[in-house]
């Protein structure tokens, strides 16, 4: 599997905040569907998560997406367990603001969200996206088998040869096994649900990913 590229913009394990053993308070429930915020994947449903900038406009992306289950917001990536909104936000801790994103694949393929992933934001932006910069605001791809790990690395080469045919930049997401994911607190989760004209930040390249939907529809 493809491991984590630190560089020199993620802080390194020895100089994070310690953080601590007890998780954060967090939202019990989803705002939107109502399941258990924390809730297990069942049997049949996969789970995937996603870093396109800020999370807000990524959980609801996806949770608006056909197929998906159920998302969530929170850290990965990183090295700092349990952290706080702020501590992630200093670039202290290592991790990208992420959403969970459990889906039924007999509903959507991972392709398809793939798609989503891709045409959603601009992946070639390193360190930041658009006006939100900091190492919390990478593109990142943090799969939960090795044939997602195979999917998300082919998709991303697709999606390279589109930009690279349309004068873009190299791809800058990080793509690699998922390892512990610390939910957000309850102001977080959901947030563009409960605050529909929020800011949301999402903004893709306007490059099509020849994967997925557009794809099948030849």
């Amino acid at each position: 599997m493809t491991e984590p590229r630190p560089t020199p913009d993620i802080i390194p394990a020895d100089r994070a905040l310690p953080g601590r053993a007890v998780p954060i308070a967090t939202a019990g429930t989803h705002f939107v569907t109502g399941r258990p915020n924390d809730v297990a994947v069942p049997e049949g449903i996969e789970e995937i998560f996603f870093g396109m900038g800020c999370f807000w406009g990524v959980e609801r992306l996806f949770w608006q997406t056909f197929g998906v289950w159920h998302t969530a917001v929170g850290y990965a990536g990183g090295h700092t367990p349990n952290p706080t909104y702020e501590e992630v936000c200093s670039g202290a801790t290592g991790h990208a603001e992420i959403a969970r994103v459990v889906f039924d694949p007999a509903q959507i393929a991972l392709a398809d969200l793939l798609k989503v992933f891709w045409e959603g934001h601009d992946p070639t932006q390193g360190m930041r996206q658009g006006n939100d910069r900091g190492s919390q605001y990478r593109s990142a791809i943090y799969a939960t088998s090795p044939d997602q790990i195979r999917e998300a690395e082919a998709s991303r080469a697709g999606y390279q040869a589109a930009l690279a045919a349309r004068g873009r930049g190299m791809i800058t997401t990080e793509i690699a096994e998922a390892g512990p994911f610390y939910p957000a607190d309850e102001y977080h989760q959901q947030y563009l649900a409960k605050n529909p004209d929020g800011y949301c930040g999402l903004d893709g390249t306007g490059v099509v990913c020849p994967i997925g939907v557009s794809a099948a529809a030849g």
